[in-house]
């Protein structure tokens, strides 16, 4: 009898969270509707995640296909929002997925973002496709949804003062000694 209370009470306790497992189970862990995610994220966790919103830094290289649609790669570290040569601080990993954009969405930007300029910040909404077979393989964002947040912007790299003083310095020193050289030798 004693027993036979005990396996009540613990099914009681059991049954709810194995009730509430079964969803996500059912559909093998992926989050199942639309989030909002960072790119670091997406790579941790690639497969659990199908359609998911991602901001970022379009950088590198826009590579228009024949068919229209673009490939390039979305940075989501904090450079996109604070990049170093605008003042912003070092903060970890640099970190980027390959996009596809179609033809339909695509806005022609002109020029990515490199080291001397600020791609476009964008919120991309799409299709995670993790190890896509029809790709050989691949992971990138299928892009359904496209919004610009940040226009592309130049970066310019100020004088480092400190260095070059040092250095001219150093040359002028470098420059006196070798006079003074020549001078006592003839």
């Amino acid at each position: 009898m004693m027993v036979r209370r005990r396996l009540l009470v613990l099914a009681a306790f059991v049954a709810p969270a194995l009730l509430a497992a079964a969803p996500a189970a059912a559909d093998g862990g992926s989050v199942p509707a639309q989030v909002a995610v960072t790119v670091a994220d997406l790579l941790a966790s690639p497969d659990v995640y199908t359609t998911v919103v991602v901001r970022g830094e379009l950088v590198g290289d826009f590579g228009e296909r024949s068919d229209g649609t673009v490939w390039t790669q979305l940075n989501g570290d904090p450079y996109a929002e604070a990049p170093l040569l605008a003042g912003g601080s070092l903060a970890g990993p640099n970190l980027g997925i390959g996009v596809r954009i179609p033809p339909e969405l695509w806005p022609g930007f002109e020029r990515p973002g490199g080291y001397r300029e600020r791609g476009p910040v964008v919120e991309l909404t799409g299709s995670w496709r993790y190890h896509d077979p029809e790709r050989g393989g691949e992971s990138y964002l299928d892009v359904t949804g496209l919004e610009l947040l940040a226009e592309p912007m130049a970066l310019e790299e100020g004088v480092r003062w400190l260095p070059l003083g040092l250095g001219l310095g150093l040359l002028g020193a470098a420059a006196a000694v070798s006079l003074a050289v020549r001078r006592r030798r003839g």
